[in-house]
């Protein structure tokens, strides 16, 4: 099948590629290249069409997209702390480009797999995440993705098929120095023997899903027999920052102590999802383990 990915030469959009390409579908990539680089797709580029183009330049999506049997829509800005500096920026990219995606999905009547966020759920008393938890953002990233995700439903509404998955923390090779999640630097700290530092007292929990289990639960989704719909994509599981530094350090064999910081703004508490909804619908479920992921990865960094 022939499938598009906007956000392709991003850190999720990038390794979907890959994955598409091996299960032997053509790619082609709309990426403006604005918090990516073609260097992640260097291994990509005699197998995949590269379009250098803008979400927000209809006319030019509409060339690219109108003979696609499926979209993947991962163009976005991603950044919490950036998007409390930068909110106009952040509403006219996650907001009225992803509007762009869906008109035209609409109107084509391609089916479109979408990058939401389990951020729309913001601070939630409930231990496990449901897709019908109630909404409540926190920063103007957040606030962004639930935007999109309400025109989704109203185009959904009108006949257009579309699922968004409310990804958790995703973590995995290729995360940008700059958009990178708290694995990945504790990560680069590590490495440089560093010791990692925590924002906040430690004890706020998350759930890591990693890129290659994202990756999957996009192509499941967008081969499924379900037409619409709200996924979370995590592991369901709740790991402390504290914890994870403490698995990363003794991983490492060095001996450091995390050093704590300030609490960030627009933050979140706990974070855990209830991916029963996935594994009912879309037949999927997370495969890749944390502790071994880091185990395998700091080992390779150390040798």
């Amino acid at each position: 099948m022939k499938f598009v990915i906007t956000g392709g030469a991003g850190f999720i959009g990038s390794h979907l590629a890959e994955y598409l390409i091996s299960q032997s579908h053509s790619v082609e990539i709309i990426d403006n290249l604005h918090n990516a680089n073609e260097e992640s797709l260097k291994n990509l580029k005699d197998k995949i069409q590269f379009h250098k183009a803008d979400i927000l330049d209809f006319d030019i999506l509409k060339k690219i997209l109108k003979n696609s049997d499926g979209v993947f829509h991962h163009a976005s800005l991603i950044s919490v702390q950036e998007s409390l500096q930068k909110p106009e920026e952040y509403y006219q990219v996650n907001v009225k480009g992803s509007e762009n995606i869906f008109k035209l999905g609409l109107e084509f009547g391609f089916k479109i797999v979408f990058a939401s966020s389990a951020a729309v759920y913001g601070n939630t008393s409930k231990l496990l995440i449901k897709e019908d938890s109630k909404k409540n953002s926190l920063n103007q990233y957040a606030e962004t993705k639930i935007q999109a995700e309400n025109i989704a439903q109203n185009y959904i509404n009108s006949g257009a098929k579309i699922i968004g998955l409310r990804y958790f923390n995703v973590y995995g090779k290729g995360q940008s120095k700059e958009y990178a999640g708290v694995i990945m630097k504790f990560m680069e700290r590590i490495s440089n023997r560093q010791p990692p530092i925590i924002f906040g007292d430690g004890s706020q929990t998350r759930d890591f899903v990693s890129v290659e289990d994202v990756v999957k639960a996009n192509l499941k989704a967008m081969l499924s027999d379900v037409d619409s719909g709200f996924f979370n994509i995590g592991s369901s599981n709740a790991v402390s920052i504290h914890e994870l530094a403490k698995i990363m350090i003794k991983a490492s064999g060095l001996s450091l102590e995390p050093v704590f910081s300030n609490s960030l703004e627009g933050e979140i508490k706990d974070s855990q999802a209830d991916i029963t909804l996935a594994l009912k619908k879309l037949n999927w479920k997370p495969e890749t383990k944390l502790e071994n992921w880091i185990n395998q990865a700091i080992h390779e960094i150390s040798n």
